[in-house]
């Protein structure tokens, strides 16, 4: 097939080497046809091009509008898992694994959907527990978001000391030589410490949870920097991209953001020869942009292949995720029984429809959160806290 210049399909329908197939049954209507109201709604306010709302800042995603979704559908029967679950349920022993196409029987709850908390709440330790009877020996999606990377040094956006920001918008970054100068300029002064990261304690335990008793379809992410690879965990589906390649926005190629990040300082030796003072007085964000002035004359290069423009290959503000990493994603979603979802804050749709797709599914749904998240009323279980210390919580009580 031709690729699509709108959506940037590739030409063998293939990403990463590996085959990506549609998903089916409860999940089919989640990824719609090419543009259409899934991926239309990742766009500021409504379907591609519309005016609307500004996108998350800690992922690069449009935050539409609150409201019934197209491609949700409105609110029905199962709308809130936790009205079947009850804890007894969840402490059972396992018994034969449902068939193909098989509903698991869920009870009327013993408890209800914890509320909402502030920053800093702790779930008490039979909370906890009943979230790890309910993924014990159960495939399981995981969704993770900017708070599983806290513990890496790199700041989120919603945290209890996060600092508003206001980053560019991808018409901004396409639409304005000035504008590309200047995210390049913050861009490179954020880098280095952006690299730095390593993969923190929650990084580690997930992908050893993963590896004995909790059976891990996937890990599906809405962070860029790569930490879950590195700890181990497999798959993962970037559902954002990866800050540590470039992309040409003409002929698709990708190439290292560490050779462009060499090249650049090498095309601007005062502004290299300032970056030690640039990083020790600038503010990062979780997508490694730093706060600089005076980038006007900063330079930058074009593809080396086709002269293209070489964007970040990230969601920005206003950009849809590439469909066939949703349509991987929620493979992943579609081959487990739960969802867990780690330090995201679901204010935006590209991750709140997995939860959604969930419900819909009447598969149980896991939040661990240190903050009050938008799908708290739809979670079976609710756990308030440090990623880090829960996931180690459960280790110890899997033996690990």
């Amino acid at each position: 097939m031709r690729a699509c210049s709108r959506c940037r399909l590739s030409r063998e329908g293939t990403r990463g080497g590996a085959r990506l197939r549609r998903p089916t049954g409860a999940y089919a209507g989640a990824v719609s046809t090419a543009h259409g109201p899934e991926l239309g709604r990742d766009q500021p306010g409504g379907p591609a091009g519309s005016p609307g709302r500004p996108a998350d800042p800690a992922t690069g995603q449009a935050d539409p509008a609150d409201g019934a979704d197209p491609a949700d559908g409105q609110a029905g029967p199962a709308a809130d898992v936790g009205r079947w679950f009850s804890t007894a349920a969840a402490s059972a022993p396992p018994g034969p694994r449902p068939g193909p196409g098989a509903r698991v029987a869920l009870q009327v709850p013993a408890w209800g959907p914890v509320e909402s908390a502030s920053y800093g709440a702790q779930s008490p330790p039979e909370q906890l527990e009943a979230a790890l009877d309910l993924l014990r020996g159960r495939p399981t999606a995981v969704l993770t978001g900017a708070g599983m990377s806290t513990g890496s040094g790199l700041p989120d956006y919603r945290g209890r000391d996060a600092v508003p920001r206001f980053p560019m918008t991808y018409q901004e970054f396409m639409g304005s030589d000035l504008s590309r100068r200047r995210y390049w300029a913050r861009s490179t002064v954020g880098w280095k410490q952006f690299g730095r990261a390593r993969p923190n304690p929650g990084h580690l335990a997930l992908a050893e949870i993963a590896a004995g008793a909790v059976p891990v379809t996937g890990v599906i992410t809405q962070n860029v920097d790569g930490l879950h690879q590195r700890a181990g965990s497999d798959p993962v589906i970037d559902l954002h991209g990866r800050l540590d390649r470039v992309r040409c926005q003409q002929c698709d190629a990708l190439t290292s953001r560490q050779l462009l990040h060499q090249r650049m300082l090498s095309m601007n030796p005062e502004f290299a020869a300032r970056l030690p003072d640039l990083a020790a007085d600038a503010a990062q964000a979780p997508d490694g942009d730093a706060e600089v002035d005076r980038t006007s004359s900063f330079r930058y290069p074009p593809c080396p292949l086709c002269g293209g423009i070489l964007k970040p290959d990230v969601v920005f503000f206003g950009e849809s995720a590439r469909r066939e990493t949703v349509s991987a994603a929620f493979d992943v979603l579609a081959g487990a029984r739960t969802l867990l979802v780690l330090g995201s804050s679901l204010t935006v749709r590209s991750g709140l429809r997995f939860v959604r797709a969930a419900v819909r599914a009447q598969q149980p749904v896991v939040i661990v959160n240190d903050g009050p998240t938008r799908a708290d009323a739809s979670a079976t279980v609710r756990v308030h806290g440090r990623i880090e210390d829960v996931l180690a919580t459960w280790l110890r009580g899997l033996g690990a």
